[in-house]
């Protein structure tokens, strides 16, 4: 298992990327509700590209969506299914994760954070 973060470091209602596999740029963002933590690949199933526009902005305005900054698809916060835009039937990518009892957020298999 690989340390992503601690739940600390995602405030509720926002977004953080990160880079795991020390690529050189964040390959996996984390969005943080009330009710737990996502983490998704950061890779747009329609455009093939990172979804954020600038550093840890993968929200909508309302902060209720996942956002694809190319080309405006949104997706839900807890499936990751494109529910707007040219990737309908689409889905991000979820990483599975686990949260220890410290708040210790851990990615649970790392090849699915490796380009």
């Amino acid at each position: 298992m690989t340390l992503l973060c601690h739940l600390d470091d995602v405030p509720s209602g926002a977004s953080r990327g990160f880079d795991p596999g020390h690529a050189g740029c964040d390959t996996v963002f984390a969005v943080r509700r009330e009710d737990g933590l996502r983490v998704y690949r950061d890779n747009c199933p329609h455009a093939n590209s990172p979804m954020a526009w600038r550093k840890d902005a993968y929200l909508n305005h309302a902060g209720d969506a996942i956002v694809c900054f190319a080309h405006g698809a949104l997706f839900d916060i807890d499936t990751g299914a494109c529910t707007l835009g040219p990737c309908l039937g689409q889905s991000l990518q979820a990483v599975a994760l686990a949260i220890d009892a410290q708040g210790y957020v851990r990615l649970i298999d790392k090849e699915e954070i490796q380009e």
